[in-house]
C-alpha cells in the first residue's frame, strides 16, 4: 500500500486545484480523512481475520461500494462542511475510491477487492509501479522506507502535482472567463 502520507495526494491535488470556493477547508479535511479511512481495516490483523477474507486488509473497505457509502454518509453533514451536497458526495467519493485504486498500483499484497460485494476477487492494475509500504514501523524507517518514499514521490505525488496544475489552470481560466463576461 502507499503510505498514510501519500493517500491524501489525490484529494489535496483536486481540492487545492479547485480552490476553497469549491472545496472549503472542512470538505478538504473530510476528503483527506476519506482517503486514509480504508486502511483502518488493518485492525483485521489484530482480530485474526485472514488477509484474504472480504473483511481482511484491502477487502471491503477498499471497494467502490464502500467509497459510495462513505461519500453518502459524509454528504449528510455537507452543510457543516460548508459545501454543496453534490460537491461533497463527488469529492469524498473520489477521495475514498482513490485509496483502492492507488493500492492496485503497488508491488505487493494480495490485491484489492475493488468490486466487493459483487466479487470478492482481489485485483491489481496490469502495471504495478508503486513500491508497497511495509506495515512494520522499523522496516519503514530503514532503507526499504526510503525506496517506498521515492516510489511514491515519482508515481503519486508528481502526477498529483501535475493534476493540481492542470485543474488550477482550468479553474482560473473558467473564473477569468466568468468575471470578464466571456463565455
Amino acid at each position: 500500500m502507499p503510505t498514510i502520507f501519500t493517500h491524501p495526494a489525490v484529494p489535496l491535488a483536486i481540492g487545492l486545484g479547485l480552490g476553497k470556493n469549491i472545496i472549503p477547508p472542512r470538505l478538504m479535511a473530510a476528503g483527506v480523512i476519506a482517503s486514509v479511512i480504508p486502511d483502518l481495516d488493518v485492525i483485521a490483523f489484530r482480530l485474526n481475520i485472514a488477509y484474504s477474507n472480504d473483511f481482511g486488509h484491502r477487502g471491503f473497505t477498499h471497494s467502490l461500494a464502500f467509497a459510495v457509502v462513505l461519500a453518502f454518509l459524509i454528504t449528510l453533514i455537507a452543510p457543516w462542511l460548508r459545501a454543496k451536497r453534490i460537491t461533497t458526495f463527488l469529492f469524498v467519493l473520489v477521495s475514498a475510491a482513490s485509496h483502492g485504486l492507488l493500492d492496485m498500483l503497488t508491488t505487493g499484497g494480495l490485491g484489492v477487492a475493488l468490486l466487493w460485494p459483487y466479487a470478492s476477487e482481489r485485483m491489481f492494475f496490469p502495471w504495478r509501479v508503486i513500491v508497497v509500504s511495509p506495515l512494520s514501523l522499523s522496516e519503514f524507517l530503514g532503507l526499504r522506507g526510503w525506496r517506498v518514499i521515492g516510489s511514491e514521490l515519482l508515481w503519486v505525488w508528481l502526477p498529483a502535482a501535475i493534476g493540481f496544475v492542470i485543474i488550477a489552470i482550468g479553474t482560473a481560466g473558467r473564473r477569468s472567463g466568468l468575471t470578464s463576461g466571456k463565455r
